[in-house]
Formats: structure tokens, sequence, C-alpha cells
């Protein structure tokens, strides 16, 4: 009897110290994989439990929290202007996660990054009050770029030659992220998510595209860093029409009438000429064009504002032929509209590219900084000099050239206009394209570009200048005014 007891309480023992060792597993070693579970209900709860911080413009904040009822998530997220900033903002979702800043500072904004705990907080794993994203954006040019778009399908984007702070970023068209916050919004997510005209695509940051004629000042600037021609008045070697070596289909310009054969840099850009900068992309090499693309941004990817923008690229292994229509931003040549904006932005620098970036900091509960935004990286894309070319030469374009449409009475404004192919035989309506800066009074400088992907315009009324510039200009005003 004794000998079954012992042998029972053993057994016993050993049940004990199983169900020990398995729970001592679970809390030390399985616990933080159980915890962030995105199937763990507790986290949701966790989130919205409280009020979430919020992303502030120009000292407001354009988020907030709002109670709910009948749920288990006691808050959820709401927008002021919704529309207006989603492209800025992101959204965040009970159900659907969260995007753009609302995704790259969940853990800021739901009080659960371990920056913002106090000692007492850090020892009890109690979670903090959430922080604040503090974002660069002007309203007055984030309207403008709004209004001036309208129903228009593109984006457009504005930013500080000088601190890489972005002023404006627009996506149309747009949602309200408003719309998706909850946990009982499936017919508007699938409403949202099946347009074809895609609103929830940032079309500033996440859809590169041919950029067309805009492209023309990478390689203008290349030609001048190379030494191919020492000075935007200096006239180049141009045929018109110019013929690609190992093909027989001429490059042509698209006013027939301009003046490209032979034509320097500077009436080039003025009229656009696809003849110069084909020959120009040819002369040389696609290895030297690649080398300045890459310097204004192109084949980088991982080009952070925070948000991560998609890849502008530059191809290599190209052809002659190839590598000319490359020189006039098409065959596989794509951008966004940040990147056309860093190519102005750079040249309007005096030649340096001071990196893009649309929050300002990152603060705590009590307004304490994170991270501070202040100190971007620089980068020596082009001579001061050449820049200085070159801004003579895009002041041309808005004065003289097809950039009319940007011109600001009392301010030095410098542009370039773009129309894209679109379609395997330019089947479809082109993109429209523009990139300029300007400079007021007081040295205050912005650059901008915009594209429209799809209007009411005819076909044949499709230019940079006539649908892409006017947005530009009201942009600029907006910023310096």
């Amino acid at each position: 009897m004794n000998k079954m007891i012992r042998r029972a309480s053993v057994f016993s023992l050993l049940l004990v110290l199983s169900l020990l060792v398995r729970a001592t597993w679970v809390q030390f070693y399985e616990g933080e994989a159980l915890a962030d579970n995105k199937k763990n209900r507790r986290n949701v709860m966790e989130t919205y439990a409280n009020p979430l911080g919020d992303i502030v413009v120009a000292g407001e904040a354009v988020t907030g929290s709002e109670r709910t009822t009948g749920s288990d998530l006691a808050y959820k997220r709401t927008y002021r202007d919704g529309s207006l900033y989603s492209a800025v903002t992101g959204y965040t979702s009970q159900v659907y996660g969260a995007t753009q800043l609302e995704g790259i500072y969940q853990d800021v904004l739901d009080g659960s990054d371990s920056r913002l705990k106090n000692p007492r907080e850090a020892i009890t794993g109690e979670r903090a009050g959430p922080g604040d994203v503090v974002t660069t954006i002007d309203p007055a040019v984030q309207k403008a770029a709004t209004e001036s778009l309208g129903g228009k399908k593109g984006a457009a984007v504005a930013m500080d030659p000088q601190s890489g702070r972005i002023l404006g970023m627009v996506s149309t068209p747009s949602y309200d992220p408003s719309r998706i916050s909850g946990s009982t919004d499936g017919d508007a997510w699938k409403k949202l998510t099946g347009d074809e005209d895609k609103p929830m695509v940032n079309r500033a940051l996440r859809q590169p595209l041919p950029p067309g004629s805009t492209f023309k000042l990478v390689v203008a600037a290349a030609a001048l860093e190379e030494g191919l021609y020492d000075s935007v008045d200096e006239r180049t070697d141009s045929p018109d029409p110019y013929t690609a070596p190992g093909t027989t289909t001429p490059v042509t310009n698209e006013n027939r009438s301009a003046p490209c054969e032979d034509a320097t840099l500077r009436t080039a850009l003025q009229y656009s000429c696809n003849t110069v900068f084909g020959k120009l992309a040819v002369d040389l090499g696609q290895d030297k064009v690649a080398a300045m693309a890459e310097k204004f941004g192109f084949n980088d990817e991982e080009q952070d504002v925070p948000v991560r923008a998609s890849e502008s690229s530059y191809p290599s292994g190209m052809d002659k032929p190839q590598t000319a229509l490359s020189g006039i931003g098409q065959f596989e040549v794509t951008a966004t509209p940040l990147q056309i904006a860093m190519v102005s932005a750079a040249l309007a620098n005096g030649g340096e590219l001071v990196a893009p970036d649309m929050v300002d900091r990152v603060t705590d509960s009590g307004g304490d900084a994170l991270e501070n935004h202040d100190d971007p990286d620089t980068t020596r894309v082009v001579s001061e000099r050449n820049a200085e070319q070159l801004q003579s030469a895009m002041e041309t374009v808005v004065d003289k050239g097809t950039g009319s449409n940007a011109r600001i009475p009392g301010m030095t404004v410098g542009g370039k206009t773009g129309t894209a192919q679109h379609g395997e035989r330019n089947e479809n309506t082109p993109y429209a394209w523009f990139t300029s800066y300007a400079t007021n009074s007081d040295g205050e400088q912005v650059a901008v570009a915009v594209i429209i992907e799809d209007s009411d315009a005819a076909r044949t009324e499709v230019s940079g200048n006539g649908l892409a510039a006017p947005v530009a200009e009201a942009m600029m005003r907006a910023a310096l005014d």
C-alpha cells in the first residue's frame, strides 16, 4: 500500500513539475510571440482602449479618436479633412491595419513604443500615454494642390529645396480614412479597394510612371557635368530629325517648326527638343546618364520620407535606340512625382539635394521630442555653376517657352514640361507632367512636381503646360505668398 502511495505521489509530483515547466515555458519563451500574434484579440482591445495620439499639421491635429458603442474596442480613429490629408496620414483601421504615417508610427500613436514609458511603466509593463507625429505639411499648399487637381487623376508634391521639408503631398482621387477606421466598414472597404481609379494608392509616392520630357533636366545635367558641353548656350551637334545608330526610325520633335537642329541646351529645353536629348543620351552613354540619374535619387530602393516611396528607375542593358528613348524619359524610365520634385529641388538649391521628409518631429505625450528630423542628409548632385546654368535655362522655359502657365508675378520661376506616352503604341491618353521651382523676394524657395494621369481634356489638348503647370503655379504661390 505504501509503495502504491509513493508511486502515486511521485507521479503527481511529476505532473505538477510538468505543469510548472510548461507554464514557465509559455510565460518566458512563448509569451512574447503569443502577445504579438495578430489573432490575439487582447492586443487590438488594448490598442483601442484609449484615445490614440495624433498626426499634426501646422500646429493642429488632423486626426482624433471617438468613443464607440456596442464594441469591445473602446475608441476608433477619426480624421479631420480626411480626404485632404489621406496621402500624408494614411489610415488606421480596427480591422484592416494601418498605412503611411499611421502605420510607421503606430507604436508611438497607440502608446506601446518603449521610448514613451517612464520608469514605473517600464517596470510594470503598463502602456504609456500616446505620442504625436508633427508633420512638415503646409495646409495652404495642400489645399491649393487639391483644389487645382480637382476631378483629375494625378498627384503633386511640393518641397523646400533648402531644408527638404515636404510642404504638400496630394493624390487624386482621394478617400476619407474615417470610412474604414471602425470594425463594421466592410462595404466601404470593398468599394474603395474595388474602385478602378484606385483612390487608396498614393500616386505621389507609390506609382512611378514614364516622366517624359521632365527627364531631360537629368540628361542636360549629365551633359554639363561630363563636359560634353560647357554652357547651356553652346550649340550642340544635333540633327533634326535624329536617327539613333542601329535603327531606321527617326526621333522627331512634337513641334516640327521648333529650332531644334544643333540647338543649345537652353533652346532645347525651351522647345523640349526630343532630337537633342535623344542624341545626348547616346553620346553620353547609358552609364553616365544612369550615374547622374542615381545622384538625383533614381534606382534607390530605400527612399523613405519616412513613408517608403516606390523606386524610380533608370534601366540598364539598353541598346543605342533604347538609350535614345531613355534620354527623353521614355522606354523603361519611370519616376514618381516625389522623384521629379527632387530633381527641381536639387537644381534650385545650387546643385545640392537635401533628403525630403514630411515629418518634423515625433513627441511623447508631454510634447518632448523622441525624434527630431532637423538634420537631413545632403548630397552634391551637380556643381553650383552647372546648377545656375540649368536654373537659367528652366527660367527661359517659363518666361519664353512651354511653361508659361507657371509664371508668378514678382517671383523667379523655372520649370520643365513633359508629356509621356501611355500604352504600348501610345494608344491611351498621354501623361502630362510639370516640374518647377520658385523663389520669392525674400529668397524663400519651393520645388514642385505634378502629374496628370487622366482628365476630361481631349487627347490633342493634353500637355504639361496646359494641365499640370497651373497646379504647380497654385502650389508655389500658396507656399511663397
